[in-house]
């Protein structure tokens, strides 16, 4: 069982840059794939980035492709998601997930984070 907590969102310039954490519980969170979706009003959750279970593996969405990065330190049980050069159209409620293995589909991915809300303003 692994239990996820988003932070780090918020308001931010078009062009800035928001670091999202995902602090996660439980004993098995080492060996999971940890993966970042978004939701924007009135449209499909849509995959952002994917990270292995080991961090040596990394798939992003084109559209966020040389912007954002995502990461995990497995010793504090937390993944993140630097985003930069943020545009308006990243604005979304951000999930953090978990699935046993990497995955770009949301229906693969078992537990969910409660989701943080990430506005950029033009």
């Amino acid at each position: 069982q692994v239990q996820l907590v988003e932070s780090g969102g918020g308001l931010v310039q078009a062009g800035g840059s928001l670091r999202l954490s995902c602090a996660a519980s439980g004993r098995t969170f080492s060996t999971y794939a940890m993966g970042w979706f978004r939701q924007a009003p009135g449209k499909e959750r849509e995959f952002v980035a994917t990270i292995s279970w080991s961090g040596g593996n990394t798939y992003y969405a084109d559209s966020v492709k040389g912007r954002f990065s995502i990461s995990r330190d497995n010793a504090k049980k937390t993944v993140y998601l630097q985003m930069n050069s943020l545009k308006p159209e990243d604005t979304a409620v951000y999930y953090c997930a978990a699935h046993r293995t990497t995955s770009t589909v949301a229906l693969e991915y078992k537990y969910w984070g409660q989701g943080s809300q990430v506005t950029v303003s033009s």
